[in-house]
């Protein structure tokens, strides 16, 4: 198998598989935990992609569901090993959101909502370092410097020559006002915000104070969505401990819908990058 293979796109994928198979038996989580003797939660992380799934888990599991193809089996095995393997953010250790960041990798599109921060995908070194220290002041130099890292890491994928992420972002006026780091941080972020706006696949949208209520109120999610069928879309909920993500079909509607009300109600692309302009000219002064 290729070493590029994304062992969070392949975990999820194998999770969905042995959901498929539990269903198609008829059975309930609880009912295979029992069976195997594991806690009912250790089945859902498995399913759900947010476990790492060993090659034992699958014979089990393909043990309790009466899997007779050999074919599928080995196939579920394979995807079993692979899953195990360390995808690039590992080089940097333990990263709290390294399974948004192993989704990410591999989406092919990705819109995004930001009603208080430049997304991180358009994050200047500067403003990045400038806003770990801001938003998690007991962190260490080490530490702040290797989030940092990742961060420019990820934004390879918008610069890509090959298949370059397809970005869609929502900021609310707020992340253009709110001084992260110093004026000057501010001004170079803005300036590099409308350069890469500028990219054929970039498309950043401003929500203006004056739009008043809106859909977007409840906070920061994003959408990813994977050029692979078999990969639903995923809509990311950061938290402060530990984030969420919502896989359903009617879930993903759902904030779909509440994208686009918001697209709708933001300044179109041309009028955004005059707003930004001139908020970045407003920090010159």
């Amino acid at each position: 198998m290729a070493s590029n293979v994304n062992p969070t796109v392949r975990r999820r994928r194998l999770g969905q598989e042995l959901r498929r198979l539990r269903e198609l038996k008829g059975m309930t989580a609880e009912e295979v935990a029992e069976r195997l003797l594991v806690s009912q939660s250790k089945i859902s992380r498995l399913e759900n992609g947010r476990r790492s799934i060993s090659q034992r888990d699958v014979r089990d599991l393909c043990g309790v569901y009466e899997v007779e193809d050999q074919r599928i089996v080995d196939s579920l095995m394979e995807m079993a090993r692979d899953s195990r393997q360390q995808g690039w953010w590992h080089t940097f250790g333990d990263i709290p959101y390294s399974v948004y960041i192993g989704l990410e990798t591999d989406a092919e599109s990705l819109r995004v909502y930001e009603p208080q921060l430049v997304t991180g995908l358009l994050q200047t070194a500067a403003y990045a370092e400038a806003l770990v220290q801001g938003a998690l002041p007991e962190t260490s130099t080490n530490e702040i410097e290797k989030r940092v890292q990742v961060r420019m890491r990820r934004q390879e994928r918008i610069t890509a020559e090959n298949n370059p992420l397809r970005l869609w972002v929502v900021l609310d006026e707020a992340a253009l006002r709110r001084v992260v780091g110093s004026k000057l941080v501010m001004r170079e972020q803005l300036d590099h915000l409308i350069e890469l706006s500028q990219l054929p696949h970039v498309t950043v949208q401003v929500l203006p104070f004056e739009v008043g209520a809106h859909p977007g109120l409840n906070g920061q999610y994003a959408i990813l969505e994977f050029t692979d069928a078999a990969d639903s879309s995923v809509v990311y909920l950061e938290g402060v401990t530990s984030d969420l993500y919502l896989e359903k079909a009617q879930d993903v509607q759902k904030y779909a819908v509440m994208y686009e009300h918001l697209r709708a109600q933001s300044l179109n692309v041309e009028q955004s990058r005059q707003f930004i302009a001139k908020v970045a000219k407003d920090y010159a002064e």
